[in-house]
């Protein structure tokens, strides 16, 4: 099992509304390693869900329902999106500030690729950010 973590601003879509609709096509990626990562998810893998721009926090846990397909989106280029569900809230939000300042997650993704918005996460960094969410594993 592969880990990511997936970035959206709350106020274009949120947790809330994922687990509201209980599955989403995650569409709309025009950047080609974001994309590369979309075409690298496996079903199963788990991914955090990142509030981007005004919360900067992990808040939730997703899996991936479905893998690559051709991105519905898209009027050209080759774009995939991939179908994501709910698993599970974080206990507690893990914000940008916490991960920065935990000396174990310096070389994450999410700090050294700051503007991709579907990142691979290693394992060692997936259940670090669980126990920083006081988040038992799904």
């Amino acid at each position: 099992m592969h880990h990511w973590l997936v970035k959206s601003e709350p106020e274009a879509y949120s947790w809330a509304m994922l687990v509201k609709d209980r599955r989403t096509a995650w569409t709309g990626v025009r950047n080609f390693q974001a994309r590369n990562n979309l075409r690298a998810m496996e079903k199963g893998d788990r991914v955090f869900f990142y509030h981007s721009v005004s919360e900067k926090q992990v808040v939730g846990i997703a899996r991936v329902d479905r893998e690559q397909y051709p991105d519905p989106t898209a009027t050209e280029g080759d774009w995939v999106a991939v179908d994501l569900a709910p698993v599970k809230a974080s206990e507690k939000p893990v914000t940008l500030d916490c991960i920065k300042a935990d000396r174990s997650l310096k070389d994450i993704h999410l700090l050294k690729q700051s503007r991709l918005s579907v990142i691979s996460v290693s394992p060692e960094h997936f259940r670090r950010i669980l126990q920083l969410g006081e988040t038992k594993a799904p």
